[in-house]
């Protein structure tokens, strides 16, 4: 159940060497942690204490051999047992719901977005593990009392994000007669429309892809200056900036490889790895896999911020991962146990390291973290869960705008009109019926 699962960034077999040679610590030196941590912690595990944890599938085989030995030592310091499992970002959601509706089945989740805001009334409070770990590491960047938050109460913690930024090749971003990375929507477009003519195509994905595609459609709707719904939860999908933001799209749209409107979160990944994609948005982990698969894509390789368009400012959406507790498991002290100890800097340093900057922290402390400045094409990871807004955008971040962005809203009314299920206003007016239903 805990083994290591493929799937498309098991492509990312390279950065396993990392361990040896980043920010390590040995399984008796973390084990040794473990064990003087458990004698002063605040949290005490129950007696016969065990911990079904459900999480998203690595992506980093580095960072699964780090994650399982923060577990194993966890457990003999502690006495709990700790069942991983892993799912795919798409089968976290259901099965974290099925769970929450039968009250059995798992005591965690460590989970994407909003997830906690999807059943926030059977989530336990966890403030007592946010405020500790708040105040020794820095504080807490503003996104994450977003995300842990509900009513002034933590229902999560999160524990980490992974960056979507624009990964691209350097050579053919110059050939397409660029010095530099566009840092607006015109330059982007334009750069986009000189990589098609070159037979280098950027492309993003247009399919339901829980990560890639509604990490940059979310960042396309805001950068026009069009959001879902306003700072009161009313619904105002419906207006010129999202028409724009279609049009724009739709015409970028037209210079991506084939395919995009299917793919899913593996789909860029490959592609580019194969050399037949030169731009795309991502996180990390191409540059990762490619540095252990192909060095000369890894050479050729550079990462950039969204580009700003009329709104004038960043508006980009990061994947966070926050861990949730359940309030009918029958080990909560456990389970705070394992949350906090997670987030301790002797093993959250060398746990991030061993991830090469696909998942970047919410806790300041972290942000000296040497991952982010001995390698200049990790930097710009580094802040992303600073930078990142909320899938709830000008509005809240509750069980509306987690089961927004779960259903694919904003992709949805993007794709429909790209690939011509739809007009113009077709498009919008069947994103708009689809949130008033779930913002009455």
């Amino acid at each position: 159940m805990n083994k290591f699962t493929p799937d498309r960034r098991s492509l990312l077999k390279g950065g396993a060497s990392v361990l040896a040679g980043a920010a390590t610590i040995s399984a008796d030196q973390l084990l040794g942690f473990a064990q003087a941590w458990a004698q002063t912690a605040q949290w005490k595990p129950e007696k016969g204490a065990k911990i079904n944890l459900l999480r998203w599938k690595r992506f980093v085989e580095a960072e699964d051999v780090a994650f399982m030995n923060i577990m194993q030592a966890f457990t003999k310091a502690t006495g709990v047992e700790v069942n991983v499992s892993n799912e795919s970002y798409d089968d976290i959601q259901p099965k974290a719901s099925v769970a929450a509706n039968t009250g059995q089945g798992l005591d965690m989740v460590w989970g994407l977005y909003s997830l906690p805001h999807l059943f926030p009334q059977k989530c336990a409070d966890v403030s007592d593990v946010a405020d500790y770990l708040g105040k020794k590491y820095g504080g807490w960047a503003p996104s994450a009392n977003a995300y842990g938050q509900k009513n002034g109460k933590w229902i999560g913690i999160p524990v980490a994000a992974t960056g979507a930024l624009m990964n691209y090749r350097i050579s053919s971003m110059e050939k397409a007669g660029f010095k530099e990375f566009p840092k607006d929507t015109a330059g982007f477009l334009e750069l986009c429309k000189g990589l098609n003519k070159n037979g280098t195509p950027a492309g993003m994905a247009l399919g339901h892809a829980s990560g890639d595609a509604n990490t940059w459609l979310h960042w396309a709707l805001w950068t026009h200056g069009g959001y879902l719904v306003d700072k009161n939860d009313k619904v105002i999908i419906n207006s010129p900036e999202t028409a724009k933001a279609l049009e724009y799209i739709k015409e970028l749209y037209g210079t991506f490889i084939p395919g995009t409107a299917s793919w899913n979160d593996s789909s860029n990944n490959k592609a580019f790895l194969a050399g037949q994609l030169h731009c795309t948005c991502n996180g990390i982990s191409v540059y990762v896999a490619a540095q252990g698969s192909n060095k000369a894509i890894a050479d050729d390789m550079d990462h950039a911020y969204m580009p700003i368009g009329p709104a004038g400012k960043p508006t980009e959406l990061h994947l966070p991962f926050t861990m949730l507790t359940f309030n009918f498991t029958k080990y909560p002290q456990a389970c705070k146990a394992l949350t906090a100890f997670m987030l301790e800097a002797d093993q959250f340093n060398p746990w991030v390291t061993s991830a090469k900057g696909y998942l970047s922290h919410f806790l300041n402390a972290y942000d000296n973290n040497p991952i982010w400045t001995q390698d200049p094409k990790n930097t710009k990871f580094r802040d992303v869960a600073k930078r990142t807004l909320t899938p709830g955008g000008l509005g809240s971040l509750g069980e509306n705008a987690a089961a927004a962005i779960a259903d694919f809203i904003v992709v949805d009314m993007f794709a429909n009109y790209c690939t011509g299920r739809e007009d113009l206003k077709g498009s919008i007016a069947f994103a708009e019926r689809q949130a008033k239903r779930l913002y009455r």
